[in-house]
């Protein structure tokens, strides 16, 4: 079961306490392995709560009320970083969630690996696209964990870093 967005927060506690607590903080923070890598989804929308902050930027994405994949989306260029993975099919296969929330949190990359992709910050009440993951069975918080970021007409490839 995937942990909750409260579980995932971590208090940072000076000296013996953060070392004491460092096992459940490993444990709280999550990977790749807890969403579903076989089914991509877009979400469209606009960006509020924007944290450009590390271990990873966030935004809160309001989505459109017409949410549908874009017709063109497979046929998008993929960036270079995104040769580890198949970026291609990877937008080939984005669909909606089947769950109806209005409102997602979605995961960025670190700012280290953003700057190095050169990703311009997003701000708040933006216009974006994201292609990502979700918990397995869309279970749990609407959580998205981007693949790819769809700004100012680029695409950026965000899980990767530059060799």
């Amino acid at each position: 079961m995937p942990c909750t967005r409260r579980q995932m927060v971590l208090t940072s506690l000076p000296g013996l306490a953060a070392v004491a607590l460092w096992p459940q903080a490993a444990q709280a923070h999550h990977g790749w392995s807890s969403f579903d890598l076989n089914r991509p989804i877009y979400l469209q929308g606009t960006a509020a709560n924007v944290r450009w902050v590390n271990p990873h930027a966030e935004l809160d994405l309001t989505l459109s009320p017409n949410l549908a994949v874009p017709a063109d989306l497979a046929r998008r260029p993929v960036p270079a970083q995104a040769q580890q993975v198949d970026g291609a099919g990877i937008l080939a296969k984005a669909q909606v969630p089947r769950r109806r929330d209005a409102r997602w949190n979605v995961e960025l990359a670190p700012l280290t690996r953003m700057a190095a992709w050169k990703v311009p910050e997003v701000r708040n009440g933006q216009t974006l696209a994201v292609v990502g993951y979700t918990f397995k069975d869309e279970a749990g918080e609407a959580i998205l964990r981007a693949e790819y970021l769809l700004l100012e007409g680029q695409v950026y490839g965000l899980r990767s870093s530059p060799a």
